[in-house]
């Protein structure tokens, strides 16, 4: 193993052990930070004798949105800190690069009566997969879940009481989310199927703890084939396949909250957000849904003919 290899193994090690960091930041940590040191090899460089200007060199010659390069430089100022913790560097190069500014784009959402509609598709069946998206649709809906907070649901979140269900989010942070009548009768359906879904043999143990187990590697639902569901109920609904994913009914299940009068505080625990910045991006989607109704329906939105006042 290279020197920068195993630099990059130690620190994420610690990003995993001490933070708590999921498999997919890992890999892209991962990803990032190799296609930096290939990058200093060529410049005849490592981690370990990078300067200021081999980053900005990095940055200069990459074809990457602003988003992206402001993930890879978080990335990079991250390790080449943990470097200087461990004293491997006496130096940050990253602590004086400016990240490039980003506008958070408005997320794609759903209107409620697409929801229902989505509801009521995936309802027009009783075959143990429809069961199944049902439940998976309404539980993104109703507790606002991101998508690897659903596939990797156990089984024992099916057993809440009160209409709870305890969440593992990002970090291994647990937080409570709420499930209405409607999703708790669509898991009691789904649970009279869910042994279909469980693998045979010495793979059914590892199955068996995961509310949606799978035959597959990871023994529980993929994430992508959750998209790939949903985009097939999109087209059952007569939806548009590329309005719907998890993310955008985790995005409708806040927006709606906002528009129906939830405080940001109960929609980011609900969310699990750290910072109730990200939660904030959900009053300017309602402010602009409610400008496009204004702007509709108002009578005076639509402009008037001037009356003629009696001379």
């Amino acid at each position: 193993m290279s020197r920068d290899a195993e630099l990059l193994e130690n620190f994420l090690d610690m990003m995993s052990a001490e933070r708590g960091a999921s498999r997919n930041t890992l890999d892209a940590y991962r990803r990032d930070l190799a296609d930096l040191a290939a990058t200093l090899a060529k410049r005849k460089s490592d981690f370990r004798t990078a300067t200021r200007d081999d980053i900005k060199h990095y940055f200069a010659g990459l074809d990457a949105a602003r988003s992206s390069q402001a993930r890879k430089l978080s990335a990079f100022r991250q390790f080449f800190v943990f470097l200087y913790s461990e004293n491997i560097r006496s130096d940050d190069p990253t602590s004086s690069i400016e990240a490039p500014r980003r506008k958070r784009p408005l997320p794609k959402i759903l209107s409620p009566e697409d929801v229902i509609k989505l509801i009521e598709a995936a309802g027009e069946d009783d075959t143990s997969e429809a069961l199944r998206l049902a439940a998976m649709l309404e539980i993104l809906y109703a507790a606002g879940l991101r998508v690897s907070e659903l596939v990797t649901l156990p089984l024992s979140a099916a057993k809440a009481k009160n209409g709870f269900i305890y969440v593992r989010g990002k970090g291994g942070k647990e937080r409570i989310a709420p499930l209405n009548k409607s999703a708790q009768r669509a898991i009691k359906d789904y649970l009279d199927v869910r042994d279909e879904f469980l693998p045979k043999g010495s793979a059914r143990a590892r199955a068996a703890k995961f509310l949606f187990p799978s035959r597959g590697s990871e023994a529980h639902l993929t994430r992508r084939r959750c998209h790939q569901m949903l985009k097939e109920l999109a087209l059952k609904a007569n939806i548009d396949p590329a309005k719907l994913s998890p993310h955008v009914l985790r995005h409708a299940f806040a927006t709606h909250l906002v528009e129906g009068g939830a405080d940001l505080r109960s929609v980011q625990t609900m969310l699990g957000h750290a910072d109730i910045s990200t939660t904030q991006i959900y009053t300017h989607v309602a402010g602009e849904r409610l400008q496009a109704v204004v702007a509709s329906a108002h009578p005076l939105s639509k402009g008037r003919k001037a009356s003629k006042r009696p001379g």
